[in-house]
């Protein structure tokens, strides 16, 4: 098993490295958004493609040859490949399966305002080539995927980035495609309608006790081979969820504050922060943190609706 990255031949090619029967493809700066890393896993009957980033447009026939795709969660950045293969079957947890199959279930599944998502569409349509799967197939935790010579994936379902979230396990070698779990700075992003602040944390009580030997990213970090380097990543990109508790809880004034206000103020992006989506994602994300402090009696609710530390 080599994780060294080849350098391309061709300028045009990802960077990229195997590992066994798994190719990771990098993308610009490692798959940082809005990029990706493409994971392509061959066995001897077939190949999939984990997602399908932007740079799995910049790959060429290794990407239009495989027999299907599976999607590890719904969000723009991972089906930014997807217009090219229109007679692929794609599979998609069923939790996330309605974002896949129309633009009216990832408007719900982001669950932002309408005008927001009036923007968003026309962005994702242009940057990242958006088009809808109403022929996607769902799955469910555990579904496996054969794909000849002793080569299989499992999905295991890992919720709180988006409901249907899934670490894609590649068997028997033990390589972990662990998504938008990205182990960045940034911290775990949970600023949709269908994520989820308390299955996060289950999330990643999971994923620290599932036995592999290479984990990929979608974003930022690449390919891990080191388990020790893999465990001080994924404490730190945890510890996030509590720093960000403990900073929301601390921004509460003896007078109260209302969530608009606290919305301004940012919690998992940095002040100037200002995408489309950046007010109603803080929102969503306040709101659970919010739900949390108040369900241990560490914020009050007045009945002005602006909240206090108790």
């Amino acid at each position: 098993m080599s994780g060294r990255p080849a350098h391309p031949a061709h300028p045009a090619q990802a960077p990229h490295a195997h590992f066994g029967p798994v190719r990771v493809h990098f993308g610009e700066k490692t798959g940082k958004y809005p990029d990706g890393n493409q994971v392509i896993v061959r066995g001897a009957d077939a190949s999939v493609a984990f997602d399908t980033p932007l740079v799995a447009n910049r790959i060429g026939a290794e990407l239009d040859a495989v027999d299907f795709v599976v999607l590890g969660h719904v969000h723009e950045d991972h089906m930014a490949g997807l217009r090219r293969l229109g007679g692929v079957p794609v599979h998609v947890h069923e939790a996330d399966l309605d974002a896949a199959r129309s633009w009216e279930g990832l408007a719900r599944h982001y669950g932002y305002t309408d005008a927001v998502l009036a923007k968003l569409r026309k962005k994702i349509e242009r940057e990242f080539s958006y088009v809808p799967r109403p022929d996607a197939i769902g799955y469910r935790d555990g579904a496996v995927w054969e794909l000849g010579g002793g080569v299989r994936v499992r999905a295991l379902h890992m919720p709180g980035h988006t409901s249907g979230h899934c670490v894609l396990m590649v068997e028997p070698e033990g390589v972990a495609f662990i998504g938008d779990i990205d182990l960045s700075g940034f911290g775990p992003y949970y600023g949709d309608a269908s994520s989820s602040l308390a299955q996060f944390r289950a999330t990643l009580r999971a994923l620290a006790e599932l036995d592999a030997r290479v984990w990929v990213t979608s974003h930022h970090k690449g390919a891990i081979t080191d388990r020790a380097k893999f465990d001080t990543l994924l404490a730190a990109f945890a510890a996030r969820i509590d720093e960000r508790a403990e900073r929301l809880l601390a921004s509460l004034p003896a007078g109260g504050i209302s969530l608009a206000e606290l919305v301004r103020g940012r919690l998992m992006y940095p002040a100037d922060h200002d995408d489309l989506w950046t007010d109603c994602a803080e929102r969503r994300a306040i709101t659970m943190h919010l739900d949390e402090l108040l369900a241990d009696a560490r914020v009050v609710r007045d009945d002005d609706g602006r909240f206090r530390r108790a």
